[in-house]
């Protein structure tokens, strides 16, 4: 795929996170919505034009052409076989995490209980399932993307649902890098639209920063968990209180 097609295609799956259709991005360029279909279908973008839809997103054209060079021909979703295997061995399951992260072969082993030789073979299983490439001197070219989506109702999302989740809402969330803040309301159907958009957004923003700080130390890294969540909900006991 050429690099203008490429960025075409990650801009197009940008705007589809984000619900953002032809029509709003003709009203917010002033422009005619066969218009913006035929920039789409032909790749033809000039510069001014790429940056002007970005703005749309709340991205930077650094970013656009980041994402686009680090998505090519990465995963965006495993298969039910490469889910399985993740979640019935935890070391793979580790490892799997520790690269998704760019941690060097020797931080791995140096900061688990993983001899060399198991680090070895279990990035040549990763390999296997096609989530990394393996390079001579235990080196590997990540195949997944940092945004990828669990299978809904797959063995992740069920394992996630089991095991990560109460795990993690189970803290006060009083250190210095804790968030924790629950919002309800009655909203209309744009107001729910916009919310998604934005939650789709800092989900994107939060996946790139993850990528950036790949290149930094270990050190100068933290671990650091991020639930974002939303659905139609009421508290059971006011529900039950409806006439």
């Amino acid at each position: 795929m050429s690099q203008i097609k490429q960025i075409s295609s990650t801009l197009k799956k940008l705007l589809r996170q984000q619900n953002i259709t032809y029509k709003e991005i003709a009203r917010h360029l002033s422009m005619s919505e066969a218009n913006i279909k035929r920039i789409f279908s032909t790749h033809s973008f000039s510069l001014e034009r790429l940056e002007e839809i970005c703005n749309i997103i709340n991205i930077s054209l650094s970013d656009l052409f980041l994402i686009a060079q680090k998505q090519q021909d990465q995963l965006t979703q495993l298969t039910i076989e490469q889910e399985q295997q993740l979640v019935s061995d935890t070391k793979l399951f580790l490892v799997a995490v520790c690269v998704r992260d760019a941690w060097p072969f020797r931080e791995i082993i140096r900061h688990y209980q993983i001899t060399e030789l198991e680090c070895i073979r279990l990035l040549a299983r990763l390999d296997k399932l096609k989530m990394i490439q393996l390079l001579p001197n235990n080196e590997y070219k990540l195949l997944i993307a940092q945004d990828f989506r669990w299978i809904p109702d797959g063995p992740l999302e069920q394992y996630m649902a089991r095991e990560v989740i109460s795990q993690f809402m189970a803290s006060g969330f009083n250190s210095e890098h804790s968030f924790r803040f629950y919002l309800r309301g009655t909203y209309s159907q744009s107001s729910i639209e916009i919310i998604q958009r934005k939650l789709n957004q800092l989900t994107k923003e939060a996946a790139l920063l993850n990528q950036e700080d790949a290149k930094l130390s270990l050190d100068s890294r933290e671990h650091i968990g991020l639930l974002v969540a939303m659905r139609p909900w009421e508290l059971s006991r006011f529900a039950q209180m409806r006439k």
